[in-house]
């Protein structure tokens, strides 16, 4: 996923864009609004930037932070967390007033700031392009395989297959967007609502006790020194 950093200060910047590669970010760093609004207009082809997600400082130099986010919400609908030190309450409801999906104060844990940003990404992609997914994007139908989110349902040929919780959560993040292939770290964060790298046996524990228990080896596969995917079995 492609994030735009709007930072003024280099030395933040610069260890936070570390941070975020590390779990397989691609940054683009802005040092003020004017740099962040022109990194979100179209080119001129006609393309328009494809970033995931906009973290957004307010202390910037050359503007107010809250106003370029309402600028940057009329050009794009591109998810934006402001990340400041402003942590009163009127700052971070005027902020959320102006069309930023969260707010994070400093200083911050980096792993809650990762688990914010996977989370508004998830909010952003809408259910409803699932392959197989119901009109309301409750039920996921993969091939013989059938979530139903609300409930924490999950069937095989109509034959229920009870999951533990983290299971459960594990194979309805990958099947909300199958086919896409979910970072290592991504997952840990998501499930596990932690960047401690000593998960990453959990992890792969319950991809295979998932493979067990639905009797599907081939539903979850594994992208070496990436993470796992979700592939659609044939019905």
């Amino acid at each position: 996923m492609r994030l735009l950093l709007v930072e003024d200060d280099d030395h933040v910047a610069a260890a936070l864009s570390a941070i975020l590669a590390k779990h397989g970010f691609a940054v683009t760093h802005a040092r003020n609004g004017e740099e962040a609004l022109q990194a979100v207009l179209p080119t001129d082809q006609g393309e328009r930037p494809s970033f995931g997600v906009i973290l957004l400082d307010l202390g910037l130099p050359d503007q107010d932070g809250y106003q370029v986010c309402g600028r940057i919400r009329k050009l794009t609908s591109t998810p934006v967390i402001m990340v400041t030190a402003r942590g009163d309450v009127r700052s971070r409801i005027h902020g959320l007033n102006l069309g930023a999906d969260d707010y994070v104060v400093k200083p911050y844990d980096p792993g809650e700031l990762l688990a914010r940003i996977h989370a508004v990404s998830r909010r952003n992609s809408a259910p409803e392009d699932t392959p197989g997914a119901s009109a309301d994007g409750t039920r996921l139908r993969l091939g013989p395989v059938t979530v139903e989110l609300p409930t924490r349902r999950v069937s095989v040929d109509g034959e229920s297959i009870p999951l533990t919780r983290k299971e459960f959560d594990l194979l309805a993040l990958l099947a909300q967007r199958p086919g896409v292939v979910f970072r290592r770290e991504q997952i840990i964060s998501e499930v596990w609502h932690t960047s401690w790298e000593g998960t990453g046996r959990t992890l792969e524990v319950h991809v295979a006790s998932l493979r067990s228990k639905l009797r599907m080896p081939a539903l979850i596969e594994t992208v070496r020194g990436v993470g796992y995917r979700l592939v659609v079995p044939a019905a």
